[in-house]
This record gives structure tokens, C-alpha cells and sequence, in this order.
């Protein structure tokens, strides 16, 4: 059995090999894992990054769903695990992925914790160890094995914005999505950059807006004009 890790990269120079160090440290199984890093047309190097480490690099068009299903198309493994370029997996992680596939789990994520010490975001990554579709997002990564990816169609590549949530939510309709209870951590910049209280305001709005059916292009331009 093999994992295939996939990443979808744009612009990540200041952070991709810190990640990827961290990755090929804490493999369990490293002789069983791939590493795919997917380009969208990055102009800061990440490229050029990538060709020195061991992993390995292709190029797609620019979107997050478009590049995993790029990835997964050249993954030798049979099982996918996509990860974002700013959250690390806990130590060992493919070995608790073999794990829950080894259990008949097909599909599931870490809980997950942001990178700060603030309480808000502290309470909020609490709520991720619960297996309910509205503590899911991206950022806690997702395995799968690549024989049901295949069987839901993927991503939807032309979703700009919750392509991750969009996909979850198929996996959770089938009633076959696990949470693996262990830490995942990941980046919490964006709060950072735009406010905690605001960012989270307006990623509720998001979420009411896709539930209401608003369209792709709709999201993107909320996104646009409210969250840098």
C-alpha cells in the first residue's frame, strides 16, 4: 500500500520547504510515500524550490481544485492525502492513515489546531475532534483512498473558493468520513492579516452564502472585495 502526498503550491517560497523538512522527518514509512507538489503558475520561485527537494513537481492551471485533481491523476498511490503548503501533519502521520484504511475507513482528516494562542481560535480548533461536516474544512487535510476519489468524480474544479468543504460533504452524505484524533496544526496568517473577528465574520457569511446556493463566481467576488 502507498500514500501519495498531494500539495497544491502558488507563491509558497517563504514556506514550502519548511514543510516539506518537516514531512520527510516525520514519515513513519517513508519508503511507501510520495510527495506531489502541484504548481499553479507560481511567480516567487516555489518552482525552482521544488526541483531541489525530493518530491515531485508538476504544473496545472491556477486552482486549488483543479491542481489536486491534477495530482491525483499522476499519484502512484492508492490511497490520496491533500495537504495544504501552511499545515503540518502530526508525527507519523502515514502510519495513522494505513491505520483507519486498514480499519475499512476510506476517508477522513485530522482535528486541528491553528498556530496561535489566541483564545478564539483556540475554542475553534477544539470543536474539529467532532465527526460533524460543519467543523470540516481544507486546512485539517484529507485521505482517501483513490479508487472512491475516482468513484465521486474529485473536486470541483470550477469552485474558485470551497472546493474542499464541497467535496467533504459528498464523503459525508455517504456516511463514510473519519477523524483521526490527532493534531494537525496549521497557519494562522490569514487571521493575522485581516482580524480574527472580522475574518471569522466573513467566513460565516461564505458558508450561509454556499448554503444558500449562491454561485461560484458570487463567493469569489464576496471573497475578493472582503478578505485580503
Amino acid at each position: 500500500m502507498k500514500l501519495s502526498i498531494i500539495i497544491p503550491v502558488y507563491n509558497e517560497a517563504a514556506h514550502i520547504n519548511e514543510l516539506l523538512f518537516y514531512l520527510h522527518k516525520h514519515f513513519r514509512y517513508s519508503k511507501d510515500c510520495e510527495i506531489i507538489a502541484v504548481d499553479g503558475g507560481s511567480t516567487d520561485g516555489t518552482q525552482g524550490l521544488l526541483k531541489q527537494e525530493k518530491v515531485k513537481l508538476i504544473t496545472s492551471q491556477k486552482g486549488r481544485g483543479i491542481q489536486m485533481n491534477t495530482g491525483a491523476k499522476v499519484a502512484k498511490g492508492e490511497i490520496l492525502y491533500f495537504l495544504h503548503a501552511d499545515s503540518f501533519p502530526p508525527k507519523h502521520f502515514d502510519d495513522f492513515i494505513f491505520k483507519e484504511i486498514e480499519k475499512g475507513n476510506q476517508a477522513g482528516c485530522f482535528k486541528m489546531k491553528f498556530r496561535s494562542s489566541h483564545w478564539w481560535l483556540s475554542l475553534a480548533s477544539w470543536f474539529t475532534q467532532f465527526n460533524v461536516k460543519f467543523f470540516r474544512g481544507g486546512d485539517q487535510s484529507l485521505f482517501i483512498t483513490k479508487k472512491w476519489f475516482s468513484e465521486l468524480g474529485g473536486f470541483h474544479e470550477e469552485a474558485p473558493i470551497f472546493e474542499d468543504v464541497c467535496f467533504i460533504r459528498k464523503l459525508y452524505r455517504e456516511k463514510h468520513f473519519t477523524v483521526i484524533q490527532k493534531w494537525i496544526s496549521t497557519s494562522a496568517r490569514r487571521y493575522e492579516e485581516n482580524g480574527i473577528a472580522r475574518l471569522q465574520y466573513h467566513f460565516w457569511m461564505l458558508y450561509v452564502k454556499n448554503w444558500l446556493g449562491a454561485s461560484p463566481d458570487q463567493l469569489l467576488e464576496y471573497y475578493r472585495v472582503n478578505i485580503r
